[in-house]
C-alpha cells in the first residue's frame, strides 16, 4: 500500500483535519493507496502557494525553465517501474499501457521545454502615425489542472506541462482513483528542482470533489482551468468556471468511429481496430467505439477482427504481461453487461467475448448494431465494441456523425484522396486516415468538438490556451489629438 502526501509550497502535507481516503484495487479490493482528503481550506492554501511563486517563475528566463522541464522528463522516465506498479494497483492497468503512458508523458515534458522559446507575438500595423503596436503573449497566472485516472501519467503531465512552460504556476488536483500515480508525477518535478510553490498537488475524497474544485476555481489567483474526464463532470466544471468567469479547456468523452471503406486494406484496418478498441481495455477517450464497415467487405473484416480480439491476453497485470487488464470498477462491468443484453435483445450478434462477472472483461464484439440499441449511442469505455454495417460513403459519414461526441475518428481506404474526403466530412477534432483512433503526440493540437469539449492541448495551441494575449503600444513620435 502507498501512503502519499499532498504538496503545498514545496512541503509534503497531510489534510489539515487529518482526513484520508482509500483507493482499492478493482480486482481484489485490497487497499492500493491511502491519500489525504483535502478540505477547501487546503485547496485554497495550494492556490495561495502557487500565487506566491508566480512572479518569480513568470520572470524566469526561458532557458532556465527549459532546463528544469528537461530534468523533469528524465526524472519521470526513471520512475517507469514505480508508475507501472502504481497503475496496476490503483486502476488495474497493463504494463504495456503504463509504459506507453510514461514514454509519452516524458515526451510531453520535453515538448513543453521546447515551447519556452516559442512564446512569441507579432507587430501589427497601426493607423496611428508613429504607433508601434504589438500583440504580446504573457503568463496568465495560476493554472488549475484536473486529471483523470485512465491515462494518468499522460493526462496528469498534460494538465501542467505547457502551463509551466508558459510561465504559469500550477495546482494539480489528482484523481481519486489514481492518487499515487499522480503523486509520482509531482515527485519527478520536485526531483528536477522546480522552486517551491511552482507545482502544488491536492488529493481529495470522492465526496469532497465538488467543494474542493469550487474553492480553487473561485480563488481570484486561478486564471485558467483545464479538465480531462467525462462529459457529465465536464459540464459541471464548465458551469463552475462560467460562474467565476474563468477560461477552461475541456477534453471530455468520445465515441470514436473507425470507418472501413470498401477498398480498405483489411489487414491494416484490423490491426488498427484491435489496437484502438482494446488498448487499456477500451478505457481511453480516443478508443475506437464504433466500427463502421462497408457491407461489401464486412464479413471478412469481422472474421479477421474477431480472431485478433480472441487472441489478446487477459489477466491481472500484477501477475504478468497482459493486453487486457482489469477495468476500473464493477460499475463498468454492470453497465456494459446491460449494453450487451440490450443489443442482443434487439437483434445484434455476439461475435466474441460477452458478459463478465469480474473486472477482467474479455474483448467483446457486437455485430449488426443499429441506432435502436443503446451501445450505438453510449460510450462503453470498456472492451465492448459495436460493429455497424453500412452501404457506401454517404451512409458511412452519416453514421460517423450520428453521435453527440466528436473527439477522434479514423478512416481506412486504399484510395487516399477518397478517404481524405471522408475524413473531412466527419465531425471530430481529430481524424486519422489509415491510422488508429488512439494516437497522441505531444506537439499536436489535441481536443474535440460537440460534447467532447472545447479548446486544445498540445504544441502552439497549448500556448494559446495558457497565456494572455495583450495589445501593447509604444508611441514613438508626437501624436495628434482632435482636441
Amino acid at each position: 500500500m502507498n501512503d502519499i502526501h499532498m504538496l503545498i509550497r514545496g512541503e509534503r502535507r497531510a489534510a489539515s483535519d487529518g482526513g484520508t481516503f482509500e483507493r482499492r484495487n478493482p480486482l481484489d479490493h485490497s487497499v492500493a493507496t491511502r491519500a489525504p482528503a483535502a478540505t477547501p481550506d487546503d485547496a485554497r492554501a495550494a492556490v495561495d502557494a502557487a500565487a506566491q511563486a508566480f512572479p518569480a517563475w513568470a520572470a524566469m528566463g526561458p532557458g532556465e525553465r527549459r532546463a528544469l522541464l528537461m530534468k523533469a522528463s528524465q526524472a519521470l522516465e526513471a520512475k517507469g517501474e514505480a508508475f507501472a506498479a502504481a497503475m496496476a494497483a490503483e486502476v488495474g492497468a497493463s504494463g504495456i499501457w503504463a509504459g506507453f503512458n510514461v514514454h509519452l508523458a516524458a515526451d510531453m515534458l520535453l515538448e513543453a521545454a521546447s515551447l519556452t522559446t516559442q512564446i512569441s507575438g507579432e507587430v501589427i500595423p497601426s493607423n496611428v502615425p508613429g504607433s508601434l503596436a504589438m500583440a504580446v503573449r504573457q503568463p496568465a497566472g495560476v493554472v488549475l489542472g484536473i486529471a483523470p485516472w485512465n491515462a494518468p501519467v499522460i493526462l496528469g503531465v498534460r494538465a501542467i506541462a505547457t502551463p509551466l512552460a508558459c510561465g504559469n504556476t500550477v495546482v494539480l488536483k489528482g484523481s481519486e482513483l489514481s492518487p499515487a500515480t499522480h503523486g509520482l508525477i509531482i515527485e519527478a518535478l520536485q526531483e528536477a528542482g522546480l522552486p517551491p510553490g511552482v507545482v502544488n498537488f491536492v488529493t481529495n475524497a470522492p465526496a469532497d470533489a465538488a467543494a474542493v474544485v469550487e474553492a480553487m476555481v473561485a480563488h481570484p489567483a486561478v486564471r485558467r482551468v483545464n479538465f480531462t474526464g467525462s462529459t457529465r463532470v465536464g459540464r459541471l466544471i464548465a458551469q463552475t468556471c462560467a460562474k467565476h468567469l474563468k477560461p477552461v479547456v475541456l477534453e471530455l468523452g468520445g465515441k470514436a468511429p473507425l470507418v472501413v471503406l470498401d477498398d480498405a486494406d483489411l489487414g491494416a484496418a484490423v490491426a488498427a481496430a484491435a489496437f484502438g478498441a482494446f488498448a487499456n481495455s477500451g478505457q481511453i477517450c480516443m478508443s475506437t467505439e464504433r466500427l463502421i464497415v462497408d457491407r461489401q467487405i464486412a464479413d471478412a473484416f469481422v472474421a479477421q477482427l474477431a480472431a485478433k480480439a480472441q487472441s489478446l491476453p487477459l489477466g491481472d497485470p500484477r501477475q504478468g504481461p497482459v493486453v487486457l487488464g482489469s477495468v476500473v470498477d464493477m460499475a463498468t462491468v454492470e453497465r456494459c453487461n446491460a449494453l450487451i443484453d440490450d443489443a442482443l435483445a434487439q437483434g445484434a450478434t455476439l461475435v466474441c467475448g460477452g458478459k463478465a462477472d469480474t473486472t477482467l472483461m474479455p474483448a467483446t464484439l457486437l455485430d449488426h448494431v443499429t441506432p435502436a440499441m443503446k451501445i450505438y449511442h453510449e460510450e462503453s469505455f470498456a472492451p465492448v465494441k459495436a460493429i455497424v454495417r453500412v452501404s457506401g460513403v454517404d451512409e458511412a459519414v452519416a453514421c460517423a456523425n450520428d453521435n453527440a461526441f466528436g473527439l477522434s475518428a479514423a478512416v481506412f481506404g486504399r484510395d487516399v484522396a477518397r478517404a481524405w474526403q471522408v475524413a473531412s466530412r466527419i465531425e471530430s477534432g481529430i481524424c486519422h486516415v489509415n491510422g488508429p483512433t488512439v494516437h497522441d503526440e505531444a506537439q499536436m493540437p489535441f481536443g474535440g468538438v460537440k460534447d467532447s469539449g472545447h479548446g486544445r492541448f498540445g504544441g502552439k495551441a497549448g500556448i494559446d490556451a495558457f497565456t494572455e494575449l495583450r495589445w501593447i503600444t509604444v508611441q514613438t513620435t508626437p501624436r495628434h489629438y482632435p482636441f
